[in-house]
């Protein structure tokens, strides 16, 4: 009689919320263990109540906390890196301390929980690594160059991941997602109107904006073992903006 493969274990990072809600939903659904950590205290206990997923609060800017989350919580076979923040603003209004604070939760946390991660997949021959970027990682962004920055450089890194660890059975790939009508950007529309919703769905072919539960469903494809064949690559969730709309 065959072994039974044992349940995949999934850790998703800033999952309380929009995207990485919509993807612990998915990971769920798919029949994942799944832990999903956030700094959003409230919002991580009622998804957690409400699914059964194992919520473990971590603030994103404590690398320290991180390194001893990932060494808690045994193997972890599918990291995903979901964590992000923006900051709206032109360049020569940022300082250091902006700089500083942008590159560690956009990209020096998934450098983070991928550290902590990588040597049990490297045991077990195993591992899917999701890291979601941003289609202003490769075109850049009016008002966000030090995100930009960041997710560009999460692009790269991951690639570079990729090459390491291929021979150890593990891909690394990244989602680029363009703009998603998450509970912030809703928030944002109801601020300053509806005029931001329309020149946002301008951005992209398709004309609109993106769901959460579109970018979890690229996350499930690399997270499977459909994406066997698939590491390095970047993928744009984002209508077609990636196309020049």
């Amino acid at each position: 009689m065959a072994e039974e493969r044992r349940t995949r274990h999934a850790l998703v990072t800033g999952g309380a919320n929009g995207i990485g809600a919509a993807i612990v939903l998915r990971l769920l659904a798919d029949g994942m263990a799944v832990t999903f950590c956030d700094r959003d205290i409230a919002g991580g206990d009622a998804l957690a109540s409400a699914t059964g997923a194992n919520f473990r609060p971590v603030d994103a800017t404590d690398l320290a906390a991180i390194a001893a989350l990932g060494g808690s919580l045994g193997p972890v076979d599918v990291l995903v890196n979901n964590i992000g923040v923006d900051q709206h603003a032109f360049f020569t209004e940022t300082g250091p301390e902006d700089w500083r604070s942008l590159l560690t939760i956009n990209l020096e946390s998934a450098f983070a929980f991928t550290h902590a991660a990588l040597p049990a997949m490297q045991a077990n021959r195993y591992g899917r690594i999701v890291n979601i970027a941003s289609e202003a990682g490769r075109l850049g962004s009016k008002g966000g160059s030090v995100y930009a920055a960041a997710k560009a450089g999460l692009i790269g890194f991951t690639r570079s991941i990729a090459r390491e660890n291929a021979r150890y059975g593990i891909t690394a790939n990244t989602i680029a997602p363009g703009p998603v009508l998450t509970p912030m950007v809703e928030r944002a529309i109801a601020e300053v109107g509806d005029k931001l919703h329309a020149d946002m769905a301008a951005l992209t072919l398709m004309k609109r904006l993106g769901q959460p539960s579109e970018i979890a469903a690229a996350v499930a494809f690399f997270a499977s073992e459909d994406s066997s064949f698939v590491t390095g690559e970047c993928l744009g969730v984002s209508g077609g903006m990636g196309c020049g709309a």
